[in-house]
């Protein structure tokens, strides 16, 4: 089942670096009582996710906050360490939150995977935004398979 608006969003263990090394939080405690933009994307590192997708949410993260959102969340299906080496090389600091999604489950539970096998790449997330208060879904923009049109961060911006 795929998420769609006014689901709540499911509740999954993930992953973020911390200064004493990988932490994890649950999706629920990410999301309760704020006001957050997610966005997931296949892969980090690979082409669009790094020259576009992540980088438009650093650039647009003042200006997302200013219209009432807590936190700014990039999820992938990659490790945490992947992740957290990403957001370094991305220089996203504190403007987005680098969450791994290693094994999937947030993922799959919110049937935003996709099966990019063929490709070499195992399971990945669909590339898609999303705009969650309280975890609940008020906004959902996915992506068709090798399209970035609806999950920018102008995009959403404009709809916030």
């Amino acid at each position: 089942m795929t998420l769609k608006i006014g689901d709540r969003i499911p509740n999954a263990t993930l992953w973020t670096m911390g200064e004493a090394g990988p932490q994890s939080l649950t999706s629920e405690a990410l999301c309760k009582s704020k006001r957050v933009v997610l966005f997931g994307l296949p892969g980090a590192y690979t082409p669009t996710c790094s020259a576009r997708h992540l980088p438009g949410y650093v650039e647009q993260a003042d200006a997302i906050r200013a219209k009432g959102v807590d936190s700014i969340v990039c999820l992938s299906v990659n490790d945490v360490f992947v992740m957290d080496a990403w957001g370094k090389d991305q220089r996203v600091g504190d403007k987005v939150l680098m969450v791994a999604d290693g094994s999937a489950d947030f993922t799959r539970a919110a049937g935003l995977d996709v099966d990019m096998t063929a490709r070499g790449f195992g399971v990945r997330s669909q590339r898609y935004a999303m705009v969650v208060e309280d975890c609940v879904v008020k906004v959902l923009n996915r992506e068709e398979p090798g399209q970035f049109q609806v999950s920018d961060a102008g995009t959403i911006l404009g709809m916030l």
